[in-house]
């Protein structure tokens, strides 16, 4: 790994917590936060990703331009996981900010596993 080992880990821990996180959500019937949290586990294996290029960005559009540019395009990740990234995005914005809509439950079980899958991709790359 870089020298980022450390911040690395912990947004891959974040990651891996907000998985568990989704699935109890969608246990108790919460799909709007099980969405988010989904979302928010590609995020952290995103920014995980991006420390190990040395690029350091918070700001969501910010992240997900960015793996395509340096993932997706270079081939790192698969067309269909930079596809699935802004999907989670989308889903998440109505989770969190849907007045009338909301997510469907088969919505939040696909969201937690395109995020399971977006992580262990990451941690593929990572451990390269």
């Amino acid at each position: 790994m870089t020298d980022n080992a450390s911040e690395i880990a912990s947004y891959l821990e974040r990651a891996d917590t907000s998985v568990r996180a989704a699935k109890d959500m969608v246990e108790k019937g919460f799909y709007d936060i099980a969405a988010s949290r989904a979302y928010y586990a590609a995020f952290y294996a995103a920014s995980a990703l991006l420390l190990k290029e040395n690029v350091d960005t918070s700001k969501h559009s910010s992240v997900i331009a960015s793996i395509h540019r340096l993932f997706v395009k270079e081939g790192k990740l698969d067309k269909e996981q930079g596809k699935n990234l802004n999907w989670l995005f989308e889903l998440r914005g109505v989770g969190d900010y849907g007045v009338s809509e909301h997510v469907a439950s088969g919505e939040a079980l696909k969201a937690i596993e395109v995020a399971e899958e977006f992580l262990a991709s990451s941690i593929k790359i990572l451990d390269e």
